[in-house]
């Protein structure tokens, strides 16, 4: 679901080898495949074939607009933070985002069933803008675009190697992309759901995916599907586990009026997971729970603290994305997307934070 928000100012090619190490009690690996032939002209996603856009950023050189020299927040340090605009008419709805091992290219998805493919580019750890930009729509079984057929609000992102799978929230469905040969071209392939998650509440279904890498965890090979906003009996939040040795359903205490809006899984086995609140009175509120994903099984009611919270006083919007790399100098690094519900109001955010642990 993407909450209207207003605020006084109210991404891509994907990873060539996205991967961290799949070692015993790690859990962050994630590789994609180069795209194999050159961008088309630029149009729009009336086409079925990538076209290279111009993805324009201006820099957020503070997070904290009441204290511009913060950088603490909690457990995160602001490192560098985009504003990102596009005469592309498609760009926008930003929704989930997986980068590669470096921090540099990624995939990102629209809620109007499109890719966005590219790479960040960085002067020292800053970021300072998006190259390498293509977009392209999803395309079905049939090889037509999904929102052809009322497919739309792609919300969750995960990879599995060469898979890419998507969460499709109104109508709750998931589809499997292999990007081996055809890259952002793959046709989707309908991958069976758990009848509960079938029946999630509409605009309040899958929110959030994470593959756990192969390895020795009880959870190896487990895609992780969490809900926005459906609940169990208890009014906590469903989520699901697909595949791997243990299939079944979890819950995730629902706190605070938060709802959840994605997730990522850290190679210190930790669920690293991104929620939201919205209200017209209280306005915007952005918390990280972390959850130990060694809790997680068929039955269980997990919980975890909170690691950051922010709110409209903060350089945030409706952020929807979240994804995390290690650099070369061992710092964890998250990165989080907004997804402006093309509205004139909001923005598409890029932000980035060192988690300090």
């Amino acid at each position: 679901m993407s909450p209207r928000i207003g605020r006084r100012r109210v991404l891509a090619y994907a990873a060539a080898g996205l991967s961290v190490s799949a070692m015993p009690g790690r859990a962050l690996a994630q590789t994609a495949v180069q795209r194999p032939t050159k961008p088309a002209v630029p149009d729009d996603f009336s086409v079925t074939t990538p076209v290279s856009i111009e993805v324009n950023a201006r820099p957020l050189p503070s997070f904290d607009t009441r204290d511009r020299s913060r950088v603490r927040f909690g457990d995160l340090e602001y490192r560098s933070g985009l504003i990102l605009t596009s005469r592309f008419r498609g760009f926008g709805g930003l929704s989930g985002l997986r980068l590669d091992a470096r921090g540099e290219r990624f995939i990102a998805i629209s809620d109007k069933a499109g890719w966005f493919t590219g790479r960040i580019l960085y002067k020292g750890r800053e970021m300072i803008g998006l190259d390498d930009v293509e977009a392209s729509p999803m395309l079905g079984p049939d090889g037509r675009p999904i929102a052809s057929r009322g497919w739309f609000d792609t919300e969750a992102l995960a990879l599995d190697g060469t898979l890419v799978y998507v969460g499709i929230e109104r109508v709750n469905q998931l589809l499997r992309f292999d990007f081996t040969t055809s890259f952002t071209r793959a046709r989707g392939e309908v991958i069976a759901l758990p009848p509960a998650a079938r029946k999630l509440p509409f605009n309040r279904g899958i929110e959030a995916l994470v593959m756990v890498p192969k390895g020795n965890q009880p959870l190896a090979g487990t895609l992780i599907a969490i809900s926005e906003r459906g609940l169990d009996a208890q009014g906590n939040i469903l989520g699901f586990l697909i595949g791997g040795k243990s299939p079944g359903q979890f819950s995730i205490r629902r706190t605070e009026d938060f709802d959840i809006s994605d997730a990522v899984l850290l190679p210190s086995g930790s669920l690293l997971v991104l929620e939201r609140k919205f209200s017209w009175i209280g306005g915007v509120g952005i918390r990280i729970r972390r959850i130990a994903l060694s809790s997680i099984a068929p039955g269980a009611l997990v919980d975890g603290p909170a690691v950051f919270n922010a709110d409209l006083g903060d350089e945030i919007d409706n952020m929807e994305g979240i994804d995390a790399h290690v650099t070369p100098e061992g710092d964890t690094v998250l990165t989080l997307i907004s997804d402006d519900n093309f509205s004139l109001i909001q923005r598409n955010l890029l932000l980035q934070f060192t988690l300090v642990e």
